[in-house]
């Protein structure tokens, strides 16, 4: 396994989950209720800033790897899939909704190895609709942590509208990616 500053980046991403995750649960004697919520949102939005530049760096400084390409999205997976666990314990989110999110997490995890696997990776590369899919979790998400009022602004409106952008481009991008792979589904079944 390379050790470069991406993939210490992606480290660093996966060990910021229990961290955002046990914020929550500190007794109230320990932190605040709106402190955990504040302190929560900014350890989450630190960790989604890691990954943009994790990325960015690994392509930049020609240092990607085959297991970057494996780690990278399963730290994006398991820090999304943690933080919508969280918000469903607080009631700041349905469970049908982090169901739906994280179930096409797995979905297409799944098919995109399925897909490697018969030599037809490509047809299943991220586009845009992913994109902006991850991009409309990573605002959403940090809103419903913080769950608060600040001046003037209402965090938990804003996150609620934004997780159901979400969950639709979340349903969207599934089935862009399971069309794109129809046709190798249909001729392998």
């Amino acid at each position: 396994m390379p050790l470069n500053l991406p993939m210490i980046l992606t480290w660093v991403r996966i060990v910021l989950i229990p961290l955002v995750v046990g914020i929550y649960f500190l007794p109230e004697t320990v932190m605040s209720i709106s402190m955990q919520n504040w302190v929560g949102a900014w350890v989450f939005i630190f960790a989604a800033i890691t990954d943009a530049v994790d990325g960015y760096l690994a392509r930049r400084w020609n240092q990607t790897s085959a297991f970057g390409a494996f780690l990278d999205p399963v730290a994006d997976k398991l820090m999304v899939g943690a933080a919508l666990i969280v918000l469903v314990d607080l009631g700041r989110i349905g469970p049908f909704l982090a169901l739906i999110i994280i179930g096409r997490e797995i979905t297409i995890s799944a098919l995109r190895e399925w897909m490697a696997s018969i030599g037809a990776r490509n047809s299943v590369a991220v586009n845009w609709l992913g994109k902006f899919k991850t991009i409309a979790q990573m605002v959403a998400i940090p809103m419903l942590l913080v769950n608060e009022v600040w001046m003037g602004i209402d965090f938990h409106v804003l996150g609620t509208l934004a997780i159901y952008v979400a969950a639709v481009l979340t349903v969207w991008s599934m089935c862009y990616y399971l069309m794109k792979a129809w046709p190798d589904i249909r001729d392998r079944s």
